[in-house]
C-alpha cells in the first residue's frame, strides 16, 4: 500500500508541475553523484547515467600545453576500450594558465584539431579549494592533486580504488594502459 501511495503522490506531484525526488535509493556509486556542463554545447554530463559500472579515466586538460598532443593517445584509448567498459572524461582547466578562457576555442582544439569524441566538460578548477567536487574527491582518494596539465586518474568500476598517473604518463603502451587493462579485467569487462 505504501508503494502505491508513494507512486500516486509522485504522479500527482508531477502532474502539478512539482519536482519530486525518487523514492528509490540511487543505483550509483557515491563518486558518480556528479553532474557537469558539457564543453561548449547544451546539456550536462551526468556521471551516474554515463559512467556507472565503467572504469573511468579522468584527465585535467589544457589546449596550449606541451602535453596537449596526448589528446591523440587518449582518443586512441577511447576508441580501443570504449566498448569494453572504459570511459574517459576530460576536464579543461586554466589552473596552470595554459587553457583558453573561451569555450569555443577549447572545443576547437579538442574536437576539431584532435578529433576528441570522449566526453569533455566545461572548464573548471582542478586544484586547491576551488577544485570542482569530482577533483576534490580524486585528490582526497589519492592524496595527489594535479601539479600540471594532463594528470590522469584511473578509477575502478566500483570506485573502490583510484590510481594517479602524472602528466608524462603516455596514454598508450605503458603503465597507464596496462593499469586500464587490469582494471577492466578485475571488473569482468575485458
Amino acid at each position: 500500500m505504501k508503494t502505491a501511495l508513494g507512486f500516486t503522490l509522485t504522479v500527482i506531484g508531477l502532474l502539478a508541475g512539482n519536482p519530486v525526488m525518487a523514492e528509490q535509493p540511487s543505483q550509483c556509486a557515491p563518486h558518480l553523484e556528479f553532474v557537469a556542463p558539457k564543453l561548449h554545447v547544451q546539456g550536462d554530463v551526468d556521471f551516474c547515467s554515463e559512467f556507472n559500472g565503467q572504469v573511468v579515466l579522468a584527465v585535467n586538460t589544457a589546449s596550449h600545453c606541451g602535453f596537449t598532443p596526448q589528446f591523440d593517445g587518449l582518443e586512441q584509448l577511447h576508441q580501443k576500450y570504449k566498448d569494453k567498459g572504459l570511459s574517459i572524461v576530460g576536464f579543461p582547466s586554466g589552473d596552470f594558465r595554459q587553457e583558453s578562457s573561451d569555450e569555443e576555442d577549447i572545443a576547437q582544439v579538442c574536437y576539431v584539431n584532435y578529433g576528441v569524441t570522449f566526453p569533455m566538460v566545461s572548464a573548471s578548477a582542478v586544484t586547491g579549494d576551488s577544485a570542482n567536487d569530482f577533483f576534490q574527491w580524486l585528490i582526497a582518494e589519492t592524496g595527489t592533486q594535479p601539479n600540471w596539465n594532463f594528470n590522469k586518474y584511473l578509477i575502478t568500476a566500483d570506485g573502490s580504488s583510484v590510481t594517479h598517473f602524472g602528466s608524462s604518463a603516455a596514454p598508450e603502451g605503458g603503465k597507464l594502459e596496462a593499469a586500464i587493462q587490469s582494471a577492466l579485467k578485475d571488473a569482468g569487462l575485458l
